[in-house]
């Protein structure tokens, strides 16, 4: 039996060429939705930007608990205010607390985490002066609405606790993946960063509440 190979005859060689040539175009057009995901996934793409999702999600969740906080304190000053109006020093101390928060999360291109966690110690600091500051009033401590402010403001002060917790195991979890092999080309070559704990780094902001009763 003979076998029987492509003419070559320039016009047949060419077709011949062509045809090949398509043939190996739709091999690789069909393979590509089945090496792609293979290769996204072997590089760690696909697992940083779920990462990263989840520790923006749990972020988010951090800011609306804060924002909660700070939309309380107002009406806890005026409360407090309308039995000791004297302890100006305190209800001041409060407000701007509460000012330096509201800022944090309102920053310019996004709040950072460790700009809302020092704020939001400075807030506790200036609540725990106050907490303390109440204990001289019998009749604020019975009051209706600032027990129900204060029930609101534990309950919001529990959930931030648990939203840290939840943040920043994201956190962990997104930046001890970013530094492993491969994934850590992968980050270089896409731009991805260490995401920052939400932890307090000033240590004014830590000092315990003191309250002077001389004044």
């Amino acid at each position: 039996m003979r076998t029987t190979y492509p003419s070559r005859h320039p016009a047949a060689s060419f077709r011949w060429t062509r045809l090949a040539s398509r043939a190996r175009g739709l091999a690789m057009a069909l393979a590509l939705p089945l090496i792609a995901p293979l290769a996204l996934n072997g590089c760690g793409y696909n697992t940083i930007q779920s990462y990263d999702e989840q520790a923006a999600q749990a972020k988010q969740n951090i800011d609306a608990q804060l924002q909660r906080r700070a939309d309380l304190i107002p009406n806890l000053v005026n409360t407090v205010k309308g039995f000791a109006a004297q302890e100006s020093e305190v209800l001041t101390a409060v407000t701007q607390a509460r000012a330096g928060l509201v800022g944090a999360l309102q920053k310019p291109g996004g709040s950072d985490p460790t700009e809302l966690a020092n704020a939001n110690q400075q807030l506790t600091s200036a609540l725990g002066r106050l907490n303390v500051t109440v204990e001289a009033y019998p009749e604020l401590k019975s009051n209706e609405n600032f027990l129900r402010l204060q029930d609101e403001l534990t309950g919001t002060e529990n959930r931030i606790a648990v939203s840290r917790t939840d943040y920043n195991g994201a956190v962990r979890l997104y930046n001890e993946y970013i530094r492993k092999f491969p994934a850590v080309l992968t980050a270089k070559a896409t731009g991805a960063t260490p995401r920052t704990y939400f932890e307090v780094t000033d240590a004014a902001a830590r000092a315990a509440p003191t309250v002077d009763f001389k004044k």
